[in-house]
């Protein structure tokens, strides 16, 4: 993979890229629940995405992916963070991480752009994937509190 470099230098640069992702969640106001967590969780959070982005890409399965992001979203629901914050707290982390490739100032060689683009490719999969596990463990967590509730009653 061209883009093999690429992905280790977002890995390698996590910190300054969590750093990065607090700030911008914290100011959008579209972000209030995501926003009142801790940093220290909010930067763990993105730190597990940039620092495994390779793993994710390169050498995940499907069913590890998807144990993975369902019980994150699963965790979400139990901290009632909204649904629509979640997706959209996951979608700045994937655009941080896009920005801080193309801002590398890298030669901009044939090879380089496909290297740029091969990865654009792979974390957008990667980000849809993430993103719709991460809704079904929500939706599962929401369904089972609703059956929950109603057992009660």
């Amino acid at each position: 993979m061209l883009s093999s470099r690429l992905v280790r230098l977002i890995a390698e640069s996590w910190d300054p890229l969590s750093a990065k992702v607090v700030r911008d969640i914290r100011s959008d106001t579209r972000l209030r629940s995501v926003g009142g967590l801790p940093e220290s969780d909010l930067r763990e959070r993105a730190r597990d995405i940039f620092e495994h982005l390779d793993h994710w890409i390169v050498s995940s399965r499907e069913h590890e992916l998807a144990h993975h992001f369902e019980q994150i979203g699963t965790e979400r629901h139990e901290e009632r963070i909204p649904l629509d914050e979640v997706v959209l707290a996951y979608l700045k982390i994937k655009t941080h991480a896009i920005e801080f490739v193309r801002n590398q100032g890298m030669e901009r060689s044939t090879v380089d752009v496909y290297a740029e683009e091969e990865l654009e490719h792979a974390v957008g999969r990667f980000f849809d994937s993430a993103v719709y596990h991460l809704i079904r463990g929500y939706q599962q967590a929401h369904a089972g509190t609703h059956r929950a509730a109603a057992a009660r009653t």
